[in-house]
């Protein structure tokens, strides 16, 4: 049973729709996975309709963007079969404003650059429930300065440490935001642990209640993962994976489908839920 547990749309910073992520999972045979957009429960209810329509089981799921404020570096967190959506509603609206914010800012700095318009991203970011870098490099396509989102026109306007309009959203502290998805009953999975350097406090996420890590990711070597599922046998800890699937609003090709998580993996992760909920 093949299951890829990390997938984005165009809810959140993905390229295809919902319908569309659904129907290509079909094709590639995929039988189970996770829509985890970014900060949102939007696609929820509609994902698993649409599973249901084509044979594909849905895990209800949001990847959840945090910061560690002790390190100084982004977390984000996987939150699967929460029993309790509507206590991650406050937080996801939060965020969401946050991300708000930051974008409209970014937006007024390319504008100091290039003639798009406010309107023009706002455009290409219909049906998504925010602004996103990718939506903005999409406007600056259309306008003719770039022929892909990710490249030398990102880097110089995006990058991390050098972006001349990069703005970073306030982003929630990552153990205020784990103790609320435990309020939430949430199996909740540290992403790409090692993408961001997140692997020093794992030692307190799985004291304040993390139940797992992805450990097959793209971005992860060989060794990423040799030294994560150590990590998750010596700590009891759920693995999963998956290909953090965003369409062509991704830096690199990954097709849906091109890391999953074993079936064992998969019926543990849901035989845990099972005896979470029981308590």
């Amino acid at each position: 049973m093949a299951a890829d547990l990390h997938c984005h749309t165009k809810l959140s910073d993905g390229s295809i729709s919902l319908d569309d992520l659904i129907l290509l999972a079909k094709k590639r045979k995929l039988q189970t996975i996770a829509v985890t957009d970014h900060d949102t429960l939007a696609g929820v209810t509609r994902a698993k309709i649409l599973g249901d329509r084509f044979g594909v089981k849905v895990i209800p799921g949001v990847e959840f963007s945090c910061y560690d404020y002790k390190n100084g570096k982004k977390v984000h967190l996987l939150a699967y079969l929460f029993s309790h959506p509507d206590r991650l509603e406050g937080l996801c609206k939060r965020t969401g404003e946050a991300r708000k914010k930051a974008s409209m800012q970014m937006i007024s700095k390319v504008l100091r650059y290039y003639p798009i318009s406010p309107e023009m991203v706002a455009r290409i970011a219909t049906g998504s429930t925010n602004i996103f870098r990718q939506h903005i490099m999409h406007s600056l396509m259309n306008a003719g300065y770039s022929t892909s989102v990710f490249g030398e026109l990102f880097d110089k306007l995006f990058d991390p440490q050098t972006g001349i309009c990069r703005v970073e959203p306030e982003y929630p502290d990552v153990f205020e935001v784990l103790e609320l998805l435990k309020s939430a009953e949430a199996v909740t999975v540290l992403a790409h642990p090692t993408y961001y350097g997140n692997t020093d406090i794992l030692p307190e996420l799985i004291e304040k209640g993390l139940c797992g890590v992805e450990a097959w990711h793209p971005r992860n070597s060989e060794e990423d993962t040799a030294m994560l599922l150590d990590i998750a046998k010596e700590n009891k800890l759920l693995t999963t994976g998956g290909s953090d699937f965003h369409g062509m609003y991704a830096k690199k090709p990954i097709p849906l489908g091109m890391c999953t998580t074993p079936d064992e993996c998969l019926q543990a992760m849901i035989s845990f839920k099972d005896k979470m909920s029981k308590k």
